[in-house]
């Protein structure tokens, strides 16, 4: 099946945004806000255990490679993988190891797609093949960085046109997110340098721009905060940046710049509280669709000297103010006027939470929308997206085996849209700008060699009858 062969009336998703927004549930049930807006598409009715019904094994290969993959998928999906960990890049280098946050834009040419693509490479210094050229790079070991890929859309399946490294010489390029103006924000999950080796200071968060044909000068965005970052959601209206941290002791921070879309230009970094409330633990004993009303204190020190050595040297500072404390907070997404995010290992079962942070002129709010209650329900929600009808896709992050991209549906069912039978890490899902295609990524090995990987990442394209479910 090519891709014209699934329906073609799914309309325009903006980037970075969503039509409309999964909202208020938990162990209650999900229930859709603004189900179908100017630019989103109404969801089919539910099939079987939520979604499309039964999933079978399809397998398709890696025309470069050879490497054979197998996903489980709804009947009508299909799919194709490229951009392989170990694969030669346009620019002569290797695609670096860990594939992880991605986002999809525009292409500069008519019926292209362009894909920014973070590197969660986690090799010891010492042993890295550092990522693209000696004058490029940050740091002058990092083998991190970003790739950018365009993809070709417009034919039967989706095919890789070009790569190349858009960004080099950092280390464990975890998440981020896309802006509204066209770049993507790369954020370094560690808060290692010089005690460790590095020429440079890491945890830092990078701006990448899609329509950038080499590669960036690599600023680290220093007053964004130094950190164990994760991932990113940026409000279009006002142009701040919501930050996200993965610790098992996590703040929720937000980033207010000088000036609106050019955070190089600095700004004022920030750490959720939960008004008169005392250092607030969100992580258990919850209640579902209990707005709670939420203020934020100042960071005095964003880039404090001692982050190597106390990687929450960042966190302590808001604690101290009385801020908020969560659970492995990951992925992070921007749409219909509020942040969604996910707690990892938050919840009374340990299995992860949704949360909702919205703004507004009455003042702001921090909800529980979704709470696993056990491993089968949902495990470990990292990256998340909204689809173009409004609901939910969460990369499951977990240790079991095969993981799932699990959507969750308006009447709050949690379900396998697509299962890797291995036990592969998803990440980075990100839908195309009309909607049609899903990318996401299969991590792979973090560490190595990466021309010769253990598990090579891989990016994965999807399509098919989207409208006859409820993506």
């Amino acid at each position: 099946m090519n891709i014209h062969s699934a329906r073609a009336n799914r309309r325009r998703l903006l980037q970075g945004t969503a039509a409309g927004i999964f909202a208020v549930a938990a162990m209650e049930g999900l229930t859709v806000r603004a189900a179908e807006a100017k630019k989103g598409r109404k969801p089919g009715k539910p099939k079987g255990d939520g979604g499309y019904g039964r999933l079978t094994p399809v397998t398709r290969t890696d025309p470069e490679t050879g490497y054979e993959q197998t996903l489980h998928l709804p009947e009508g999906f299909d799919f194709t993988l490229f951009g392989l960990a170990g694969t030669a890049l346009g620019d002569g280098f290797t695609t670096p190891l860990g594939h992880d946050g991605m986002a999809a834009f525009p292409g500069t040419e008519p019926g292209t797609v362009r894909l920014v693509r973070n590197h969660e490479e986690r090799t010891d210094h010492g042993s890295t093949t550092p990522s693209g050229a000696p004058e490029d790079r940050y740091d002058e070991d990092g083998a991190g960085g970003t790739t950018t890929l365009v993809v070709r859309t417009d034919c039967g399946t989706p095919e890789l046109l070009q790569t190349w490294t858009s960004l080099a010489g950092t280390i464990v390029n975890c998440a981020g997110g896309p802006t509204p103006w066209g770049t993507w924000l790369s954020c370094e999950e560690t808060t290692s340098g010089p005690g460790e080796g590095w020429a440079e200071d890491h945890g830092y968060i990078f701006e990448v721009p899609a329509d950038q044909d080499s590669p960036v000068v690599p600023v680290p965005l220093k007053e964004m905060g130094r950190f164990v970052h994760e991932a990113v959601a940026v409000d279009p209206a006002t142009s701040i940046v919501y930050e996200t941290e993965d610790r098992g002791t996590a703040g929720f921070y937000r980033f207010v710049p000088n000036s609106p879309e050019v955070l190089a230009d600095g700004g004022r970094l920030q750490m959720l509280k939960v008004r008169d409330e005392w250092q607030y633990d969100t992580r258990t004993g919850q209640e579902p669709r209990e707005g709670l009303p939420v203020e934020w204190v100042d960071i005095a020190d964003p880039d404090p000297a001692d982050a190597e050595d106390d990687a929450l040297a960042v966190y302590k500072q808001g604690h101290g103010l009385g801020a908020a404390t969560f659970g492995r907070l990951e992925g992070c997404w921007w749409g219909e006027g509020a942040v969604y995010i996910s707690s990892t290992n938050g919840g009374d079962a340990g299995e992860g939470q949704v949360w909702e942070y919205r703004p507004g002129e009455d003042g702001d709010t921090l909800t529980l929308v979704f709470e696993s209650p056990n491993a089968k329900t949902l495990s470990f929600p990292d990256n998340i997206t909204v689809t173009p009808s409004g609901n939910l896709i969460v990369c499951e992050d977990t240790s079991r085996s095969k993981p799932a991209l699990r959507g969750i549906t308006q009447d709050g069912t949690a379900f396998p849209f697509c299962v890797d039978p291995g036990d592969d890490e998803w990440c980075g899902a990100t839908f195309s700008p009309d909607g049609e295609i899903l990318f996401a990524n299969l991590q792979g090995s973090t560490s190595g060699d990466p021309a010769n990987p253990g598990t090579p990442g891989r990016t994965i394209a999807i399509w098919g009858p989207w409208e006859d479910g409820v993506l």
